[in-house]
C-alpha cells in the first residue's frame, strides 16, 4: 500500500486548569482572620530569613547595597500587609493613617504585634530634624539568628524590617524612607533604631492640617 501524501493534524492539548480541592473552596474563599494568631516556629524563620539574606549577599558590592537589597525584599511585604491589618482590626480602627502621629502608632503596635507578637520599644521625634523620626527594637528577631563576622560588623540584616516599614508608609500616602541602625546600649548591645525620614510634602501637609485646628 502505498503511503498517504495527507499528514496528520498536531495534537491540540488541552489548556491547563487550576485544581480545586474536593470542597471546590480555594484559598481565596478563607476567611483572612483565621490565621490572625498562626505562627511561624523560630527554627523555620530562622533557616528562611538566613537564606533570604544569603541571597541577598550574592553579588553586592559592600555594607550598604547588602541592606539596600534586603531593604527591597522587605518593602512588597509592607505594602501587603498594610491592607490585611486594616482588615483584622476592629471597624472603629480600620481606617487607613493619613497623619504621621497616627501612622507611627500603627506601626508600633498592629505591625509590630503581626510580625513579632508584641509592641515595639519605643517612638521618638529627632530633636534636629523636623521630618525625622525613630521606632526602636530592643531584641530584633531578625538579628538574633544571623552571624555577622567582624568585618561586617556595621551590618544590621533588619534592613528588611525598615524596608516593611517603609512600604507601610508609601501604602498610607506617608511617603519616606526608611533605613536601620544599630543603637546598642549596655543594657541591649542589639538594640535596633528604625530611622524614619518623611519627606518634606508630608511634613508641610502635616503642618497644615495642625494650623487647621
Amino acid at each position: 500500500m502505498a503511503p498517504s501524501s495527507h499528514h496528520p493534524s498536531a495534537v491540540q492539548r488541552a489548556p491547563q486548569q487550576l485544581r480545586t480541592p474536593s470542597n471546590r473552596k480555594t484559598i481565596y474563599d478563607r476567611n483572612l482572620n483565621r490565621s490572625r494568631t498562626a505562627e511561624l516556629s523560630r527554627a523555620s524563620f530562622a533557616y528562611l530569613f538566613g537564606e533570604m539574606v544569603s541571597y541577598a549577599q550574592k553579588r553586592v558590592t559592600g555594607i550598604q547595597d547588602l541592606e539596600r537589597r534586603l531593604n527591597e525584599q522587605g518593602y512588597p511585604l509592607g505594602l501587603r500587609l498594610l491592607p490585611l491589618l486594616l482588615y483584622r482590626e476592629p471597624p472603629r480602627a480600620s481606617v487607613r493613617p493619613n497623619r504621621i502621629l497616627p501612622l507611627l502608632q500603627f506601626i508600633h503596635g498592629p505591625l509590630w504585634r503581626q510580625l513579632f507578637s508584641r509592641t515595639a520599644d519605643a517612638i521618638e521625634h529627632s530633636s534636629s530634624a523636623n521630618n525625622e523620626y525613630m521606632i526602636s527594637d530592643n531584641e530584633p528577631l531578625v538579628n538574633q539568628y544571623i552571624s555577622v563576622p567582624k568585618e561586617m560588623s556595621q551590618l544590621n540584616c533588619a534592613a528588611y524590617v525598615a524596608g516593611i516599614i517603609e512600604g507601610v508608609c508609601d501604602g498610607c500616602g506617608l511617603k519616606a524612607a526608611v533605613s536601620a541602625h544599630n543603637g546598642g546600649t549596655e543594657m541591649w548591645p542589639g538594640k535596633t533604631v528604625f530611622l524614619i525620614r518623611f519627606e518634606e510634602g508630608v511634613v508641610e501637609r502635616e503642618g497644615l492640617l495642625d494650623a487647621k485646628k
